[in-house]
């Protein structure tokens, strides 16, 4: 940016940031990254990671610091160590390649991806065809795709509709991928219900509640904002719909920072409100640097965006808690 002024650090009357509420990390995450933690303390290092634990370049880095070892196959893993599945779900094909590697497994898979896979299990064993939103080559989709492979048909957006064939059209089900853009799920599962009227939706909406919440709070800002910065990894789908989201509810332009340094000064330019996100497996400290760094630039006023309460919270993997009950057990009894 040859011949700019610097910006003025000191506050502008004109400028605000809108901070998007809920943000960052939800349950499984928080649930996933907390056991990854607990399994270092509990068995030492290393702990083999199949897959990302989330899709988030810093929470990986920092993980990779305290002793984790994140492998991309199941093969990758010494015969006896213990490897632990991440948020988005395995197949059980992996479970049982675990097992024959003679592997303590550690599930940490998302209880709502849990969930969808229960819901693939249930539908395939009434024999429906089942047709999953979601992207292809996500890990998630493999992990669902993976319980009923014979059932299901994915399908990868409104676009996708017209090559889907069915053998029953009386016994047709969705289910989606959880981390999708909520406005384009529907758009898709319309356009299948055009095309198959007697289709049945799951008994509960598959998309997580963390991803709508998140995709609510940046509509209600997205009008207001010159600039909306998500702050999340490439590779993290929740992440990358926010920024889609934005551009659809209005925001004049949007980028996705994993830090940051990524942002770019020239975005700032004619810019008076800025908008700030960040997807469900980001940490806050992201965020807070990302404020900082507005800050700097004299967008000091920060006004929240609240769009609901988050409670939900999930236990720790079942392989996890009883290792560490036995050893609080043991350690009660020496006392």
């Amino acid at each position: 940016m040859g011949g700019m002024t610097a910006t003025p650090a000191s506050p502008s009357p004109d400028k605000r940031v809108l901070l998007a509420a809920p943000r960052g990390y939800c349950a499984g995450v928080d649930r996933a990254v907390i056991a990854v933690e607990k399994a270092l303390e509990q068995y030492g290092a290393p702990i083999y990671v199949r897959h990302e634990i989330v899709h988030n370049k810093y929470v990986v880095q920092t993980l990779e610091k305290k002793g984790a070892i994140f492998v991309d196959e199941t093969a990758e893993v010494p015969e006896g160590s213990i490897v632990m599945f991440s948020a988005h779900g395995v197949a059980p094909t992996v479970h049982q390649e675990a097992a024959e590697r003679k592997l303590a497994t550690i599930d940490a898979t998302c209880p709502l991806v849990t969930k969808v896979h229960k819901e693939a299990v249930r539908f395939a064993s009434e024999d429906f065809d089942i047709l999953l939103i979601g992207h292809e080559g996500h890990e998630e989709v493999i992990g669902t795709s993976g319980e009923a492979p014979d059932h299901i048909t994915l399908v990868d957006g409104p676009d996708d509709v017209e090559n889907v064939t069915v053998r029953d059209e009386s016994k047709v089900v969705w289910l989606s991928q959880t981390t999708l853009s909520v406005d384009e799920t529907m758009e898709t599962v319309d356009k299948l219900k055009e095309k198959f009227p007697k289709l049945i939706s799951p008994p509960s909406d598959d998309i997580c509640y963390a991803t709508q919440n998140r995709q609510i709070a940046v509509k209600q800002m997205g009008a207001d904002a010159d600039l909306v910065i998500v702050v999340g990894s490439k590779n993290s789908s929740n992440s990358v719909r926010l920024v889609e989201v934005a551009l659809g509810a209005g925001a004049k332009d949007a980028h996705l920072v994993d830090f940051a340094e990524e942002i770019d000064e020239a975005w700032l330019e004619g810019v008076s409100t800025v908008g700030v996100t960040s997807g469900a497996s980001v940490p806050d400290v992201l965020v807070e640097g990302v404020l900082e760094w507005l800050a700097r630039r004299g967008f000091e006023d920060v006004e929240i965006v609240k769009a609901a309460e988050e409670s939900i919270t999930f236990s720790l993997p079942k392989e996890l808690r009883r290792d560490l009950r036995a050893e609080a057990a043991a350690l009660s009894e020496k006392q």
